[in-house]
This record gives C-alpha cells, sequence and structure tokens, in this order.
C-alpha cells in the first residue's frame, strides 16, 4: 500500500512537461531579449556600426556617394529597430497565447503594451552607454515595429476577434 501511495504522490512525465511548459514559449522571448540588448552595446553604435557597414555598403555600391552610403547607413539601423521589436511582438504574443488556437486582440494589447516597456526601457539603458543615447523617435520605431508583427498575426490567423468575454 505504501508503494501505491508513493508512486501516486510522484510526478509523471506528463505532469513535469506540462508543468514547465511555459518554457517552452517564454524562454525564446528572454534569448531574443539578450539580442536585443547587445544590440544596444557600444559595439553597435552608430560610430561603430558606420566602420564596417559603411564600406560594405561602398564595396556593394561603388558609384554611390559616400553622403548617401552614411543616409542608407541610417536607414539600415532604423530598420533594424523596425525588426527587432517586429519579431519580439510576435515572440511575446506566441508567450501569451501558449499555445491556445486564434488570435485575440487583448492577447495583442499585453504583447504590444510589453514591447512598449522594452522599447524604453532599452532605451533607458542606452542612455548609460558610451557613444550611445535614448530617443523617443526610436522607441516609436520600436512600437511601430511591434504593431507591424501583431498586425501581420492577426492577418494570418484570419482577422481580429474583438470579444470582450475573451480571457489572457
Amino acid at each position: 500500500m505504501r508503494d501505491f501511495a508513493r508512486a501516486c504522490s510522484r510526478p509523471t512525465t506528463l505532469t513535469v512537461s506540462l508543468r514547465f511548459r511555459w518554457l517552452r514559449y517564454w524562454v525564446p522571448i528572454v534569448g531574443w531579449g539578450v539580442v536585443i540588448w547587445t544590440l544596444s552595446t557600444r559595439t553597435f553604435s552608430d560610430i561603430d556600426t558606420a566602420q564596417w557597414i559603411v564600406p560594405l555598403l561602398h564595396w556593394l555600391f561603388p558609384i554611390v556617394s559616400h553622403r548617401n552610403l552614411l543616409r542608407l547607413h541610417v536607414w539600415i539601423r532604423k530598420g533594424a529597430h523596425v525588426t527587432e521589436y517586429f519579431v519580439l511582438s510576435l515572440l511575446l504574443l506566441r508567450g501569451i497565447r501558449h499555445g491556445r488556437p486564434g488570435w485575440r486582440f487583448s492577447w495583442a494589447l499585453v504583447a504590444l503594451a510589453l514591447a512598449a516597456c522594452w522599447a524604453m526601457s532599452d532605451e533607458l539603458h542606452q542612455t548609460f552607454v558610451p557613444n550611445r543615447g535614448s530617443s523617443p523617435f526610436d522607441v516609436l520605431l520600436d512600437v511601430f515595429g511591434a504593431a507591424a508583427g501583431l498586425v501581420l498575426d492577426s492577418w494570418r490567423h484570419g482577422g481580429i476577434e474583438m470579444s470582450t468575454r475573451s480571457r489572457l
């Protein structure tokens, strides 16, 4: 009888897998956060990235003026903001969805709010990094990228469910 009670009290493989299921959804978010944090370091400041992006652009487009290559460098950097938070919003939505089917507006709002908070904290972090600066425009670009990711994901799932009874 004691063996039966002991066997019943031990967690089964199913119980353990359900207990740690959230890791499958949230570890990629943490990993992507590390990528964003790394891109916010001095190594990826505009001065440092110009040292290798501008020569690469010059090699790819030798007839383009240096001034226009610098402009293209700025566009690439701002495009990186949009792309980083596009991906982050999709990962956040995946984590919030937690394997549930469909697409809900409430899930997207939470994902967008988390991405916006992440963007603000990232810009705050950059104020303390040499050769970096904080910009509200960059936060707007980040939030735009996050919103674009969520809109595209809603289209992928066939539209937006505006139910007020939906649960997070």
